[in-house]
């Protein structure tokens, strides 16, 4: 089974870090192949980043049976679903199911404020309001979970203490893929259940494999309609995207026309 793991933002050395994560909990059988955007920004922090780029990553390169977005924003995922047949996760949305399936409530610990909000947005969209307690920022940069000397790792265990005596969350989920090499740590430390979207990710796109589930073609999640683009985004007219091959290919012709 072949995994693609994309990281949305330019960030060589996150991607490498989440193919860490990723190959610890992968099974002997699937092969993790990772992928860093190559246009965007340095990290998602913010939803004019989140615009772009997880589409060149799905329909360059060789076709995987699966493909995780390595943001907890889960940027593009609905965009993403539409011009594969191959499962596509979300990192929070993974989580937080995955949260369920070990406690019936959970916080989410994440970054900046402004990335707080958007994490608020998905525990709605999901449905998660009964399960997630609170959302709470830390106001660590992204980049700075890679910075030798940095406080973020103290900063980010002050913060789930607080969650399990503030919010009563009997669950954390980490709200960053730069988070994921945290986890055994602060399970340790706080003596609950820790959950990194990454990993999570993984484990769930090898199950929808596994049952032989590929993403429906019919109704909202159908490939891209063949209309014309202009001007720079011209490029990535759904009439000449490399649309995967699919189970469904009378669908798949009739999209590349």
């Amino acid at each position: 089974m072949l995994i693609k793991l994309i990281n949305p933002n330019t960030t060589t050395s996150m991607t490498e870090l989440m193919g860490e994560t990723a190959r610890k909990v992968a099974a002997p059988s699937s092969e993790i192949v990772l992928a860093t955007s190559r246009s965007g920004a340095a990290s998602i922090e913010g939803h004019y980043d989140e615009a772009l780029s997880v589409i060149d990553e799905i329909t360059n390169g060789k076709p995987a049976d699966a493909y995780v977005i390595g943001c907890f924003g889960d940027p593009g995922l609905l965009a993403a679903r539409e011009i594969t047949a191959s499962p596509v996760l979300g990192i929070a949305e993974a989580a937080m199911h995955a949260a369920t399936f070990v406690a019936t409530s959970f916080s989410i610990v994440t970054t900046l404020e402004r990335t707080r909000i958007i994490s608020e947005h998905l525990v709605r969209n999901y449905g998660m309001q009964h399960h997630c307690r609170r959302v709470r920022a830390t106001d660590v940069p992204v980049l700075e979970l890679e910075e030798l000397g940095s406080k973020a790792d103290a900063t980010i265990l002050a913060e789930c203490e607080k969650a399990l005596i503030e919010d009563r969350a009997e669950a954390i989920v980490l709200g960053c893929a730069g988070m994921s090499n945290l986890v055994e740590r602060l399970q340790q430390r706080l003596g609950v259940p820790v959950i990194d979207g990454v990993a999570a990710a993984v484990k769930v796109a090898e199950a929808i494999v596994g049952m032989g589930l590929r993403t429906s073609k019919v109704g909202d999640l159908a490939y891209p309609l063949p209309e014309a683009y202009a001007g720079k985004l011209a490029e990535y007219a759904p009439a000449h995207l490399k649309l995967r091959e699919t189970s469904f290919p009378a669908l798949a012709t009739a999209v590349r026309g």
